[in-house]
């Protein structure tokens, strides 16, 4: 027999008042959002522990990744809005972290690259963050995290692209 979560519970009561498959949506979403919030307040404690921000994390992340770009293209990559993104980087800047510089491909903007700092801190918070997801999934069976990575992919490729009110 299966073990039961705190879902669960909720799901018997909705299975009362609505159809099955919606049911098995809500169950999808609470069990999603509460593994979100676990992996989030993991992350976010290591995050604390460097001085990071989540939004510094992810923009660190980015320019590791990609290299140099426009405010606009991190703004936009890492669904920030423009005054968002520009409070990030003062902040970045501050720290020592990035430093923006003229685009040869464009002189009319700004590019933002890591500094030499920065790529330390970025390598630090990648690292804080892959020692958080493997502190959190410690215990769960490796086939279990594939099949749930593979079905909520399955999932992300049908709903992602919609347009909600």
């Amino acid at each position: 027999m299966q073990q039961k979560d705190e879902v669960d519970a909720l799901a018997a009561v909705w299975a009362q008042h609505l159809p099955p498959q919606t049911v098995t949506a809500l169950e999808v979403t609470k069990r999603v959002s509460r593994i979100g919030m676990i992996f989030s307040q993991a992350l976010g404690a290591e995050l604390a522990e460097l001085g990071l921000t989540y939004a510094e994390f992810d923009v660190l992340a980015a320019l590791y990744r990609i290299g140099p770009m426009k405010p606009s293209e991190l703004s936009k990559s890492l669904f920030l809005t423009s005054g968002g993104i520009s409070n990030v980087l003062q902040r970045m800047t501050t720290a020592g972290y990035v430093e923006r510089s003229d685009n040869p491909g464009d002189a009319r903007s700004r590019l933002v690259r890591l500094t030499e700092e920065g790529g330390t801190m970025a390598k630090a918070a990648l690292d804080a963050s892959a020692r958080s997801c493997e502190e959190v999934t410690a215990g769960v069976p490796e086939e279990a995290l594939r099949q749930a990575a593979d079905a909520l992919r399955d999932i992300l490729l049908v709903i992602g692209k919609r347009r909600l009110r």
